[in-house]
């Protein structure tokens, strides 16, 4: 296996008070893993952490085997891509803009280059071409997040990073969401890390979950590994609550 990211030992803190504690990870290329654990255990600080938003007070981080503390942050965030709920697309730019946000800044791009990308991109995720000259308060909550996962792999990463990007849409478009992401996932062979409430979510989406509690790894694996041997009551209580079953 050819791991991609490793978390070495990592301890993060705000205002003096730790939100991770010595936390060691390592996610191989192409894997799918998604995260799970009550508010404020410290799953968004993980996530931040692989592409530099936050630094750890202690430990180390290496992205494709360097060190991230000797990388560009400003270029590493260009290859990896970032999603998130409700999509916080640019409400003063059209789509196609969105979308070729990144890649504009690596190069200039000419106004049929950013079109081609644009549609390109919006196939991708199942939209239609015709959108790329619209706003985005013209879209709905479906087609927002589309357009976020469009901008989020229209510079190729390697990386796809997801901080509950499907928790402002209704179910149906959920699952449509869930499904395509799982489909793109596929066919590209990117690594994704997927931060969730859901379990039934987390479950689908993931070749491996992670379940985080006070800061902690508290228990990692399949889903088959998670359901077959919850490790305590609260791991058999997050699963329990959703009433998930196979």
């Amino acid at each position: 296996m050819n791991s991609v990211i490793e978390i070495r030992n990592c301890t993060a803190s705000y205002d003096g008070s730790d939100v991770l504690h010595d936390v060691s990870l390592t996610v191989e290329k192409g894997e799918f893993l998604t995260i799970i654990g009550p508010s404020g255990c410290g799953k968004t600080t993980l996530l931040k952490m692989v592409n530099g938003l936050v630094t750890p007070a202690q430990g180390e981080v290496f992205i494709n085997g360097g060190p991230l503390a000797d990388c560009s942050l400003t270029a590493l965030r260009r290859r990896i891509g970032y999603a998130v709920q409700g999509a916080k697309l640019f409400p003063h730019m059209t789509v196609a803009d969105n979308i070729c946000y990144v890649p504009s800044l690596e190069q200039k791009m000419a106004k049929e280059q950013k079109k081609e990308l644009a549609a390109k991109m919006l196939e991708m995720v199942r939209l239609s071409p015709d959108l790329a000259s619209r706003f985005p308060r013209q879209l709905s909550g479906g087609q927002k997040q589309r357009v976020g996962i469009a901008r989020a792999l229209a510079a190729e990463p390697d990386i796809l990073l997801m901080d509950e990007p499907f928790g402002a849409v209704d179910e149906i478009t959920r699952k449509e969401l869930q499904d395509e992401l799982l489909t793109l996932q596929r066919r590209t062979g990117i690594t994704v890390i997927f931060i969730t409430h859901d379990i039934r979510e987390a479950f689908k989406l993931g070749s491996r979950t992670l379940i985080m509690k006070d800061g902690r790894i508290w228990q990692q694996g399949t889903p088959k590994e998670l359901l077959a041997s919850p490790k305590d009551a609260f791991v058999r209580q997050l699963i329990r609550k959703d009433d998930y079953h196979e």
